[in-house]
C-alpha cells in the first residue's frame, strides 16, 4: 500500500493522463507525505462553496491568501493535491477571492516551474485578464514578473492583449493606466525591437496623450526607455522611425498640449542619456 501511495505522490504523469478518477483514486490523488494528511484535508474542505457560505463568507478569501504558502510547503511534486482547489477558488463568485489569487499568481508560478505554469496557471491567468478591474489590477501589477517566467513563444501571445489594458470598467481609474505604463517599461527587456515598435509603441503614444498628468509623466519615461532600447538594437531603422513619428505626432500637433508633450519627452530622453547628443540633435 505504501508503494502505491508514493507512486501517486511522485508520479505526475499518471495524474495528468487519467482525468476520471474513481472515489478511491480521487482520495489518493490528494495524499502527500509533507504535512499531516488530516491538516491538508481540513484546508481543502474549507474551499467547499456550500460550507464557506454557512460558516464564514470570508473563509474562501483566507484560503486563497494562504494557497501559495501551502504550495511552497508541499512542493511542486504535490501540486496535484491543490490544483482542483486552486481552480475552484479562481472561479469563486466573490471578486475578492480571485483578486487575491491574481496578486500572487506570479509567486505561485515560481514555485511550480515552467511546465506546471504553462499547463495549469496560464489558463487561470487568461481568465483573470478578462475579469473585473479589481481582479485585473492584480495581474497587471505583476505582469512582468509572470510573463518573464514563460517561454518566448507563449510570452509573445500576450502582445496582442496588452492593448486591452487601456480599457477599464471606469474611465476615471487612471491608476490602472499608470500601472500599465510602469509595467511596459519593465516589459521592454522581454521583447525584440520589432515587437516593441509594432505593439508597445502605439500603447505608449496613447498613454502620452492621457487626460491625467500622472499617467503622462510615467509615459514620457516609457517612450524615452523605448528610444534607448531601439537605439541599442542592431536594426537602427526602428529608432529613426520612432523619432520621426514623435516629431510628426507631437511636435507638429495643432494642440499646445501635444507640443508640450514633445518637449517633455525630449527632456526625459536628454536627462536619461538615451541617445548620443549628435543623434538627439
Amino acid at each position: 500500500n505504501m508503494d502505491s501511495t508514493l507512486h501517486y505522490i511522485h508520479n505526475d504523469s499518471d495524474l495528468s493522463t487519467n482525468s476520471s478518477f474513481s472515489p478511491e483514486e480521487e482520495r489518493k490523488s490528494k495524499v502527500q507525505d509533507v504535512v499531516p494528511q488530516a491538516l491538508l484535508d481540513q484546508y481543502l474542505s474549507m474551499t467547499d462553496p456550500s460550507r464557506a457560505q454557512t460558516v464564514d463568507t470570508e473563509i474562501a478569501k483566507h484560503c486563497a491568501y494562504s494557497l501559495p504558502g501551502v504550495a511552497l510547503t508541499l512542493g511542486r511534486q504535490n501540486w496535484h493535491c491543490l490544483k482542483d482547489t486552486y481552480e475552484t477558488l479562481a472561479s469563486d463568485m466573490q471578486w475578492k477571492v480571485p483578486r487575491t489569487l491574481a496578486f500572487s499568481i506570479h509567486e505561485l508560478a515560481v514555485i511550480l516551474g515552467d511546465q506546471l505554469t504553462a499547463g495549469d496557471l496560464v489558463p487561470v491567468f487568461n481568465g483573470f485578464l478578462k475579469d473585473l478591474d479589481e481582479v485585473r489590477i492584480g495581474v497587471l501589477k505583476h505582469l512582468h514578473d509572470f510573463l518573464k517566467l514563460l517561454h518566448l513563444d507563449k510570452r509573445r501571445e500576450y502582445l496582442y492583449q496588452l492593448q486591452e489594458f487601456l480599457v477599464t470598467d471606469n474611465s476615471r481609474n487612471w491608476r490602472f493606466r499608470a500601472e500599465l505604463a510602469e509595467q511596459l517599461i519593465l516589459l521592454l527587456d522581454l521583447y525584440s525591437a520589432r515587437d516593441i515598435y509594432d505593439y508597445l509603441r502605439p500603447i505608449a503614444f496613447s498613454l502620452c496623450a492621457d487626460k491625467v498628468s500622472s499617467v503622462r509623466w510615467i509615459s514620457y519615461k516609457l517612450v524615452s526607455e523605448m528610444v534607448k532600447k531601439l537605439y541599442m538594437a542592431s536594426t537602427s531603422t526602428f529608432v529613426v522611425d520612432l523619432m520621426n513619428e514623435l516629431v510628426e505626432k507631437f511636435c507638429r500637433c495643432r494642440k499646445w498640449s501635444g507640443r508640450q508633450t514633445f518637449v517633455f519627452i525630449c527632456q526625459t530622453i536628454s536627462e536619461d542619456d538615451c541617445l548620443p547628443m549628435d543623434q538627439f540633435a
